[in-house]
């Protein structure tokens, strides 16, 4: 399958691109937390034609890429662990759609990265696999094999597969899968299948990140979260656990809300459901997902908001240029909300954990 390899190659400018076959999928930039306007810039040279500011290889910090690197960085960090998604995956699995056996052929090969990477990283660094349902003997012999390194976190896209539902009762053997191996699947930021129609993307085809995309970021996560919930499959598998990072987490109490009324508005209205479940809808969210907290969200008033739930995580999303550098000091800085790891083991610790299957 070399030939479906994806691969980053200087244009004629020098300038760097993330490439399938003849297909430019994206600029191939060096992000720094904080420094998004340059990534614009960057952006808007590749446009114009003209050279990037420096060779890509040599503006790469070690620890953006090197197991031991990134082990190093973590006190600085001021981290015990990492979670670490895949960076240019999340750039081109839309993109490989219409090629499946390319999509396959890349996912393994980054997947074959995570087992070195979760094996340099001594139990402190956690990569994310990347897989599809689409394929089900492959996944699960994915899962086998992430599953034997320690590997405990995969990322999925939260969207239709070929058509069907997450829940469609053709899956159940690969929910059971992800429980038998331990691993959770995650929902993250990323090009995949979109929740809405095409159309509704008026962006030039330059543009690195859609406007709709940006503003409904939640929107394809929520979908299926309802989907698994209302149609059982959280009920049927109590030890699915379901990450959500990335994709912000202010309107988590708002959909709780709506997934128990509007479910059970509909439940009145059409004289029963299609699912009867034995918990309210909430209660399954509560139960098994897990969602990332930027800390200028002030996850603790999100928190209030709950009820007191224990479900939010912190993030960085170091070193993306929207991301940070000084997570700590960001919650503890968040004025009336502020929150430092002693006070919430939930947000710093426990419910990454029990992602990571710890407890």
């Amino acid at each position: 399958m070399r030939d479906e390899a994806l691969q980053i190659r200087d244009d004629g400018s020098g300038m760097p691109w993330l490439c399938w076959h003849d297909q430019q999928l994206g600029v191939a930039e060096v992000q720094v937390p904080g420094h998004t306007a340059e990534i614009g810039e960057l952006h808007r040279r590749a446009r114009a034609g003209l050279p990037p500011p420096g060779r890509y290889d040599e503006l790469l910090p070690r620890d953006y890429w090197h197991p031991a690197a990134r082990l190093a960085k973590l006190a600085e960090l001021g981290v015990d662990e990492a979670v670490l998604f895949p960076n240019y995956g999340l750039l081109w699995e839309r993109a490989l759609h219409g090629s499946l056996p390319a999509l396959l052929a890349n996912m393994a090969a980054w997947n074959r990265w995570c087992r070195v990477v979760a094996h340099e990283g001594r139990g402190r660094l956690h990569p994310v696999a990347h897989l599809t349902l689409r394929d089900p003997a492959w996944i699960e012999a994915q899962l086998g094999d992430l599953a034997t390194a320690g590997v405990r976190l995969a990322m999925i896209a939260p969207a239709l597969v070929d058509g069907r539902p997450l829940s469609h009762p053709g899956h159940d053997r690969l929910w059971a899968a992800f429980c038998h191996h331990g691993i959770s699947p995650v929902f993250h930021v990323a090009d995949q299948p979109r929740p809405f129609a095409d159309a509704w993307y008026t962006d030039d085809r330059e543009a690195f990140v859609p406007v709709v995309g940006t503003v409904f970021i939640h929107v394809a996560a929520a979908l299926a979260c309802t989907d698994l919930i209302l149609n059982g499959v959280l009920e049927r598998f109590p030890d699915l656990r379901i990450g959500i990072v990335e994709l912000s987490a202010v309107w988590v109490p708002l959909f709780l809300m709506m997934l128990d009324g509007a479910s059970s508005f509909a439940r009145q209205l059409n004289g029963g459901a299609s699912v009867e479940l034995p918990m309210q809808p909430s209660d399954y969210f509560r139960r098994q997902i897990r969602v990332s907290s930027f800390a200028y969200e002030l996850p603790m008033n999100i928190r209030q908001q709950l009820g007191g739930d224990n479900v939010l995580m912190c993030c960085s999303d170091y070193p993306h240029s929207e991301g940070t550098a000084t997570p700590v000091a960001d919650y503890a800085a968040a004025g009336d909300f502020a929150v430092r790891p002693a006070e919430a083991p939930g947000l710093f610790r426990d419910n990454v954990a029990f992602l990571l299957r710890r407890v």
